[in-house]
């Protein structure tokens, strides 16, 4: 069962072929071998840990109140917000700050006894250890 194909038209197929994987190759290289981008390194994303009882969503939308959220981008030691720009490490302890504020979901009971954040300044990943400790969290003033 062979398919007659003329010469030419083989020709031609092959190198209508070659053209599009050499097309592709080159702009594989081309992204790949671009190091800077021009607006810095975008934060990627917040990663948190060790938290049972606080919401992960009420903690990031806290870190995000400190400037780690999608649109921001970190360059050299400065992180540039939509709105301003601020030292690194300022933005660290304001984001540990504000997470340490975080509540337990429609009460007044903050459970968050200690936060340590990092920034990944290659990736742009914002990662958030929480350790909760219900032994120093005020409960009995607690609730609405």
């Amino acid at each position: 069962m062979f398919i007659k194909v003329r010469r030419d038209t083989l020709i031609i197929l092959i190198l209508a072929f070659m053209l599009i994987v050499s097309g592709r190759l080159m702009t594989y290289i081309a992204y790949a071998s671009s190091t800077e981008t021009p607006e810095g390194i975008p934060i990627a994303g917040v990663i948190i840990k060790g938290n049972d009882v606080v919401p992960t969503d009420s903690i990031r939308a806290n870190v995000a109140a400190a400037g780690f959220r999608p649109g921001s981008y970190i360059d050299g030691d400065t992180l540039v917000t939509s709105k301003r720009s601020l030292p690194l490490n300022e933005a660290i302890a304001t984001a540990e700050q504000f997470a340490m504020r975080t509540t337990i979901s429609g009460t007044r009971i903050a459970p968050i006894a200690a936060v340590d954040v990092k920034v990944d300044t290659k990736t742009g990943i914002v990662t958030i250890n929480v350790i909760e400790d219900f032994a120093t969290a005020d409960i009995k003033g607690g609730g609405y």
